[in-house]
């Protein structure tokens, strides 16, 4: 049986709907798509830029949270709702994480939660030492 650990926590937005901000199974984290919002109060920043910034950094809150970080990335999502937008969330994206790049995959969506330009998921590897509590 595997067991599932729920990631929650204050430093990222809360859950907009009836899902975590991230599970931690086995080894591995895998986050929910976060988008541009303030944690305090879940308003969007202003641009795309701006938004993938808040987006890696409520990523970054949640795997710490989860006993991961940034550095233990294995795959990532990007969604844009403009394909124009690639080139301005990859310069914000490079200056978050480092090489060894995770995978990754970018698509074009529609329209994401909130109005949002941009929405980043995460797995991630966890530490042996299990999840930090928050």
């Amino acid at each position: 049986m595997t067991v599932r650990d729920e990631v929650q926590t204050d430093a990222a937005p809360a859950a907009i709907g009836p899902y975590s901000q991230a599970m931690r199974v086995g080894g591995f984290v895998f986050t929910a798509g976060q988008v541009g919002a303030e944690p305090s109060d879940g308003a969007l920043v202003d641009g795309v830029a701006s938004q993938a910034d808040r987006a890696l950094r409520n990523l970054a809150a949640v795997l710490a949270a989860a006993g991961s970080s940034l550095e233990r990335v294995v795959k990532t999502t990007i969604f844009l709702t403009d394909m124009g937008d690639f080139q301005a969330v990859n310069e914000v994206y490079a200056r978050h994480l480092s090489p060894p790049f995770p995978a990754r995959s970018t698509i074009a969506v529609k329209a994401l939660p909130k109005g949002a330009l941009v929405e980043i998921e995460m797995i991630a590897l966890a530490s042996d030492e299990g999840p930090a509590r928050s």
